[in-house]
This record gives structure tokens, C-alpha cells and sequence, in this order.
């Protein structure tokens, strides 16, 4: 009798093991090795993740078809956005781009929310840099560039490009800032640039309209032509030693010909309102935050989008020249160059 009760006391839980394994095993099949994440139970994914996913053979770690290159970042499946920098940091990563007029701080900031694409479109940028207007214009289209409108609409500025993709750590931080918060980023150059107009650093002059009130803004005389302003950051926002001549400290001198070329991304109708804390880039608002990062698409209805590869190529690919690249330190129009097509 002893030995038949120990013998059942075996044998029943290894069936039930055994019947559990036969129940739970489909369902754990379609999932790869340490996945699904925690919290993600089948056929309902949580915030963030496509319907029926994670699709078979995700690994952990590796974003599904669809999502962009480079985003999410690091440690995805996460839907946790990196912690927002105090305003002390965040006023100190802005100072570079604080002073830039309207547009094209705008345009920076969107753009810094892919980060995956600068240094390609840098890369782009100056090896065509000697196009200009409705031949560039041609160009990014006629290349089928899979960069996102965002970036495409800084490829008119090589030396604008050239700084982010020089600096990426900057670029990522400040684009992951924007993605969290938008409000705090501009509070945070509106704080930057009542320091810099304080101090006497910023005031008008015949390239760009400074304007007062509660929130400082800074635009075109001339909205075809857009300066690129050359500053310290150590030095325009902070009180000038005695002696020291401000007036020549912010350099607004350099500046690209937009015209009406560029308009389809957002050229020319892209603002800010600043009470509300919110950007508008081809008079829609700049909606692409941390949250909805993977599938936010911006309306830019004149671009055409591309995501294969690119087309044949058919014109010189130039770089530079050293003289050119500081070229917007000492101001001036930027120089247009002649050079055959293909």
C-alpha cells in the first residue's frame, strides 16, 4: 500500500506537467527567445507595438518591418521615454541653435528627431552643395532620397547639417528632448535668447527682424533668404566684460536663397506659436513625439516619398573645399558654382 501511494503521488503531477505543456506550448511557439516582452500577452500588444506582434522571429531587441532605422532606440520592446535633461542642461544643449531665426530652428529640431539620417543626408548635402534653387530642388527629388521631408528640407544647408552630423551624441540627445517635450525646449531657447537679448547680443539688423514681448522671436527681412548665424554659445548669453564690443559677437551674415523652390517642405509656412508651444511646419502642427515616433507621419503634400533605393545618380558629386566650409563663419551669400550634369 505504501509503495502504490508514493507511486501516485509521482506519477500525478508529472501528467499534469505534462497535460500544461501540451496546452501552454502553441502558444509560447510563436514567440522567439526571451520574447514576448513582460506585459505583453497574445494577440493584445501593448501601447505602442503593431496589432498581432511581435511577428515571428523578433528577437529581442531588433524593431519589426515598418519601423524606422534606429528607432526605437536601444533596449526595444520599451515604450519608456529617456528622462527629460534639468533646465540648466537643456538650456546649455539649445545654445548652439538658440539664435537661429524661426524657420530654421524649426526645421533643425524636426529634423533632429532622426537622427539615423543626419549623417547620410550630411553626406548628400555636401557633395551636392554647389546645386542650388530649382536645380537642387530637382535633385532631391529626382534622386529619391528615403530621408524623411524633415531632413530633406535641410539639404539647402550643408554647413547646418555638417555641424549635426559632426556631433551626434548633441543631435540625438536634442531631438529625444523635442520628442518628449516640445514645451520645454522652447522654453528653454526663449530663456537663451532673453539672455543673449540682455545682454545686447541680439537686436535686429538688415538680415533679421528681432521681435520683443513675452516670447522673442527671430525672423527673415527677407523670408526667401534665411541666415545661418554664427556665434560663441559661451560667450552671446552671458553678461560681456568690460570693453568688449557686442556688436560684432553674432554673425548673421551667411544665408541661403530659398525662394519659393523649397516650399514643398514646409518653407515659407512654418511658424511657431510660442504661448501655445507648438510648431508648425507646412501650416500643420509638428505632432511626432517619443510615444508615437514609429508611425507619426507629417504631411508635406508636394513630397514625393521614397523607400527604396535611390536612383542613378546624374550629377558630379563635389565636396567642399575648406575655404567653403568656413564659409558661413565669415558671412556672406552663399557662392553658387557652375558644373556639368551627367
Amino acid at each position: 500500500m505504501r509503495l502504490n501511494r508514493r507511486i501516485r503521488l509521482f506519477v500525478v503531477p508529472v501528467v499534469a506537467i505534462a497535460m500544461m505543456a501540451l496546452l501552454v506550448g502553441p502558444v509560447l511557439a510563436q514567440y522567439p527567445a526571451g520574447a514576448p516582452p513582460a506585459g505583453y500577452p497574445p494577440g493584445a500588444p501593448p501601447a505602442g507595438y503593431p496589432p498581432g506582434a511581435p511577428p515571428a522571429g523578433y528577437p529581442p531587441g531588433a524593431p519589426p518591418a515598418g519601423y524606422p532605422a534606429g528607432a526605437p532606440p536601444a533596449g526595444y520592446p520599451s515604450s519608456a521615454p529617456p528622462p527629460l535633461p534639468p533646465p540648466a542642461q537643456l538650456d546649455q544643449m539649445v545654445s548652439r541653435i538658440a539664435l537661429y531665426p524661426d524657420p530654421l530652428l524649426g526645421q533643425v529640431l524636426a529634423a533632429a528627431t532622426f537622427p539615423d539620417q543626419i549623417q547620410p543626408a550630411a553626406g548628400w548635402a555636401d557633395q551636392h552643395h554647389y546645386l542650388t534653387g530649382a536645380a537642387l530642388a530637382t535633385a532631391i527629388q529626382g534622386d529619391h532620397l528615403n530621408f524623411d521631408p524633415s531632413v530633406q528640407a535641410l539639404l539647402p544647408f550643408p554647413s547646418v547639417l555638417d555641424m549635426m552630423a559632426m556631433d551626434m551624441n548633441w543631435t540625438s540627445q536634442l531631438g529625444n528632448a523635442f520628442l518628449v517635450s516640445q514645451q520645454a525646449v522652447m522654453d528653454s531657447v526663449q530663456r537663451m535668447r532673453q539672455n543673449a537679448q540682455r545682454y545686447g547680443y541680439l537686436r535686429s539688423n538688415p538680415q533679421v527682424v528681432v521681435g520683443g514681448g513675452p516670447y522673442i522671436t527671430i525672423n527673415p527681412v527677407n523670408p526667401g533668404y534665411v541666415v545661418v548665424p554664427y556665434y560663441d554659445p559661451r560667450v552671446v548669453f552671458y553678461a560681456p566684460r568690460p570693453g568688449f564690443f557686442v556688436g560684432g559677437a553674432v554673425n548673421f551674415g551667411f544665408g541661403v536663397n530659398i525662394g519659393g523652390f523649397f516650399s514643398p517642405w514646409g518653407w515659407g509656412a512654418n511658424r511657431w506659436d510660442w504661448g501655445a508651444h507648438r510648431l508648425f511646419i507646412n501650416n500643420a502642427p509638428w505632432g511626432r513625439t517619443w510615444g508615437n515616433r514609429g508611425a507619426y507621419v507629417h504631411p508635406y503634400a508636394g513630397v514625393t516619398r521614397y523607400n527604396g533605393p535611390a536612383a542613378a545618380e546624374h550629377h558630379e558629386l563635389i565636396h567642399r573645399s575648406e575655404e567653403e566650409r568656413r564659409a558661413p563663419r565669415g558671412g556672406g551669400v552663399r557662392r553658387e558654382e557652375e558644373h556639368e550634369r551627367r
